[in-house]
């Protein structure tokens, strides 16, 4: 895949534009190329359609310059906009104009990439999932049927149905035995019902709309031409929303399928270390729900430390290891890598594993694992091992510096000699995004999710105030977490029963699903 730069050839001395459908709004639904077009950008230019999640994925010094519009107002005007794309490309910037669904598709990206050439400047068009097909998918409506309709059409319904001179041929559209699918229309509603039925459509012709299709705030209306306007009406349903008139609407009962997903409708906020967080996440939107990343914790290896050198070079003398996390196993082999030393170094000492995925880790270098407790606290590790110790062991702990102290004075206790090494630093995040405080703060996010002390405690110095909280469910990965978040005066509402990723997951699934029922 090739990508221009500005320090190319005919880009030296001028930037270049790319035109990007950055989809109908899941995250997951923009292309490879889309998101690569916002990995490299100096500028990004976006939209009120484009999923601001997307923009995390830009680089850490890049310039955004939102330009959405609203029905009852517009931030800058489309010539504005395109004089904006002129400028910082002529700046020499390589500016990605991230656009809702596709930018040909009622995108005036047209009208962009005409600017554009007449400025000298080069660009090209990413196309994006144009909501028209990809909104009634996920409402469990396909816009073609081989038992219903062959063909489609998408219209715009931002044009008043009822001016003097239409571009619509409105008796054309109501003898077409397809679907049509009409966007930015949620304004026009009535009219274009009344113009459907005056030029001979039937009023029992089904019909649906879909406002904020793909996204967790999904609401779909269904109705007949005859009843839509008040079943919408009686809905509070307002844009952004497309239509979809035809037979295809019926088959919405048997196709349903994302609304149906356990975590529909859930915007969760995980705020574990940005290097963690992707599983998490990932098990969340396929569950049909959304994760926002907002991690409060930041992981910093300590390989280069001469306490952890000292430890890979000793591990062979000790009777155990005991790995408390991933990232313990990580930075230690880490070491030993960058030592030029191999798991022979390790001798005979045993393997301890706090919990399953640190489990899987050790195993993934090719390490038997002989112990590894029922629960996944340190209180757990102690009785896993007790029957397994002798006194007087030597013990080596590779672990983060802000670990607690209970699983090393209690092994003193029991006679053995421990032996601490700082494996990685957790490093507090200074400040979230505004985003995230806004979603906070207008209740847009569900759940907070904490899977450690750590979490809980720069959540709440990040957010200063907790009563912004209110409304909003807590989860906690166990009790540990749990009675961090107590400190702070909060209780949570979930906390999970395996003290895991997937044990927490598991208890966001079950009270969500509890609350539906």
């Amino acid at each position: 895949m090739k990508f221009a730069t500005k320090y190319e050839g005919v880009f030296m001395n001028k930037g270049y534009v790319y035109l990007v459908g950055a989809g109908p709004g899941d995250i997951g639904l923009i292309t490879v190329k889309g998101l690569e077009c916002i990995k490299r950008a100096d500028v990004i230019v976006y939209d009120r359609l484009a999923n601001p999640r997307l923009l995390s994925y830009a680089k850490a010094d890049a310039k955004y310059i939102y330009v959405g519009k609203t029905p009852d107002h517009h931030t800058l005007k489309q010539e504005e906009i395109n004089q904006v794309l002129v400028d910082e490309a002529t700046k020499g910037n390589i500016v990605t104009r991230l656009k809702g669904g596709d930018p040909y598709v009622f995108g005036r990206g047209g009208e962009e990439g005409e600017t554009l050439k007449d400025a000298g400047i080069s660009f090209e068009v990413v196309p994006g999932i144009t909501s028209a097909i990809a909104v009634p998918s996920y409402a469990g409506i396909p816009v073609t049927h081989r038992h219903l309709t062959s063909t489609f059409t998408v219209i715009t319904g931002h044009e008043d149905p009822m001016k003097a001179s239409s571009q619509i041929n409105w008796s054309r559209l109501a003898e077409d035995p397809g679907t049509l699918i009409f966007l930015m229309g949620v304004g026009h509603l009535s009219q274009i019902v009344q113009q459907l039925i005056t030029n001979g459509k039937s009023d029992e012709t089904p019909i649906a709309l879909i406002r904020w299709g793909t996204r967790p705030e999904q609401q779909v209306v269904v109705g007949t031409l005859a009843t839509i306007v008040e079943d919408v009406a009686r809905a509070g349903l307002t844009s952004p929303a497309i239509i979809i008139v035809g037979d295809v609407v019926k088959m919405r009962d048997t196709l349903s399928w994302f609304e149906h997903k356990p975590l529909f409708g859930q915007r969760i906020l995980v705020t574990r270390a940005r290097e963690q967080a992707s599983v998490f996440s990932n098990m969340i939107e396929e569950a049909g729900g959304e994760a926002w990343e907002a991690p409060t914790i930041a992981i910093d290896s300590a390989a280069d430390t001469d306490e952890l050198k000292k430890a890979v070079y000793e591990a062979g003398s000790y009777d155990w290891i005991i790995f408390t996390s991933v990232n313990g196993v990580n930075a230690f082999f880490d070491c030993m890598r960058d030592n030029k030393l191999d798991i022979r170094s390790l001798g005979g000492a045993k393997i301890c594993a706090i919990g399953p995925k640190t489990k899987e880790a050790l195993e993934a270098k090719g390490l038997l694992v002989e112990a590894m407790p029922e629960k996944f606290v340190a209180e757990s590790v102690i009785e896993c091992l007790k029957p397994l110790l002798s006194p007087g062991e030597r013990i080596l702990l590779p672990r983060s510096d802000l670990a607690r102290k209970v699983l090393v004075d209690t092994l003193e206790e029991m006679g053995m000699h421990v032996d601490e090494a700082v494996a990685y630093h957790t490093v507090k995040v200074n400040r979230f995004d505004n985003e995230i405080i806004e979603k906070i703060k207008d209740k847009s996010i569900h759940v907070v999710t904490f899977t450690s002390s750590s979490t809980v405690k720069n959540f709440m110095e990040l957010i200063g105030d907790k009563t912004i909280l209110e409304g909003i469910k807590l989860a906690s990965i166990g009790p540990v977490t749990t009675k961090t978040l107590k400190d702070f005066g909060l209780t949570p509402d979930i906390e999970a029963v395996d003290y895991t990723i997937q044990g927490l997951f598991n208890a966001i699934v079950e009270a969500i699903h509890k609350n539906q029922e």
